[in-house]
């Protein structure tokens, strides 16, 4: 349960700009990845290889422990590269965090005892069917591996909760309902989807991409009629999985993929949004690099000052309070958007 002075402590960071209680961190506890998707530039680091370790996940216990984190979710690249990563592990697990796990299931199968004894939940990237999902993420076998994982862990724990997450883009929209067949054949909890991001400099791009790279990735102007057409079919004959939850999205949210590559040509503004992920969580890279979320830029390095020093500068602060998510030019765009209640105990929800 949460006390009610914590509800109090996450309403006074909202009100004050000021972090006094961070329910959720993003953790990356390893900079390279085991694919090669073209929506994403962080495989093309894999020869600068950076990795949190235990000595730096001890320091960061006492801020975790003074903010009430209830939750790390821990992302990259791909998490499980990191050899020690069950020992980042052990040690959030003795504070009692809720620790999730976001995932490209290839390594799921070698790890399956550990994950079911020390991990709450994972949530695994599906990119479509066997054919599609190798297709983007451009190894061999990524699907079967995927698949072996899943069932690997639910052996050991036939209740354990894995989720996907599925970014629509241009290689796989058309391929829409059978990634919902996919899902269900693969036994998940829950699938989510999101539009593909083109526009900012996360997930390891030095410099936005150019026209050119964001055409591989983009819904085509002359497709968007086919993908509202697609998107109102789903919502029709998937309306049970709506309801349900197994599709995590609203029907609203889900009309929103289709506004947000509209906007992109133009043809109307971005979806509306509201978001607090600088004022209840914050990213941690695997160099120490610490962000209010994905996209925003830097405000220092856990590996230099603490974390609660830097969410509390003067400049962390001042950004904060001047942030408007849908006027900011980077909220504006962005495809993976919190927000999270005072009242909402990260660490409770299913």
């Amino acid at each position: 349960m949460q006390s009610l002075w914590q509800t109090y402590q996450r309403k006074k960071t909202l009100r004050t700009n000021r972090v006094s209680s961070l329910p959720i961190v993003i953790l990356m506890p390893h900079s390279a990845c085991n694919c090669r998707c073209v929506m994403c530039d962080i495989w093309k680091s894999n020869d600068n290889i950076q990795q949190l370790n235990e000595a730096d996940v001890e320091e960061l216990l006492a801020s975790l422990q003074k903010l009430h984190t209830k939750q790390v979710v821990m992302s990259g690249g791909e998490a499980l590269l990191n050899k020690n990563f069950f020992d980042l592990c052990t040690l959030l697990k003795k504070q009692k965090i809720r620790i999730t796990l976001l995932s490209t299931g290839i390594l799921l199968s070698k790890y399956a005892h550990q994950l079911a004894e020390q991990v709450d939940d994972i949530i695994i990237s599906l990119d479509g069917d066997e054919e599609i999902h190798n297709l983007i993420r451009n190894i061999p076998a990524a699907f079967s591996k995927l698949q072996a994982g899943v069932h690997a862990v639910r052996e050991l724990q036939p209740s354990y909760k894995i989720s996907a997450r599925t970014v629509i883009q241009k290689m796989n929209f058309r391929k829409w309902p059978a990634i919902i067949e996919t899902a269900k054949q693969l036994n998940l909890n829950s699938i989510s989807f999101l539009p593909a991001d083109v526009s900012s400099e996360a997930f390891n791009r030095s410099i936005p991409w150019g026209i050119d790279k964001q055409s591989e990735v983009m819904i085509l102007k002359e497709e968007l009629n086919d993908l509202r057409e697609i998107i109102e079919s789903i919502i029709d004959k998937n309306a049970d999985d709506i309801d349900a939850g197994f599709i995590s999205e609203s029907r609203d949210k889900l009309r929103n993929i289709y506004y947000y590559y509209a906007a992109l040509y133009g043809l109307n503004d971005f979806p509306f949004k509201s978001c607090n992920a600088p004022w209840v969580s914050a990213v941690i890279e695997a160099d120490g690099t610490l962000r209010p979320c994905f996209f925003h830029s830097p405000m220092g390095n856990v590996k230099k000052n603490s974390l609660g020093e830097l969410l509390n500068s003067k400049e962390a602060m001042a950004f904060r309070a001047s942030l408007k998510d849908n006027q900011n030019e980077i909220c504006k765009k962005c495809v993976c958007y919190l927000n999270l209640s005072p009242w909402v105990n990260p660490a409770a929800i299913n």
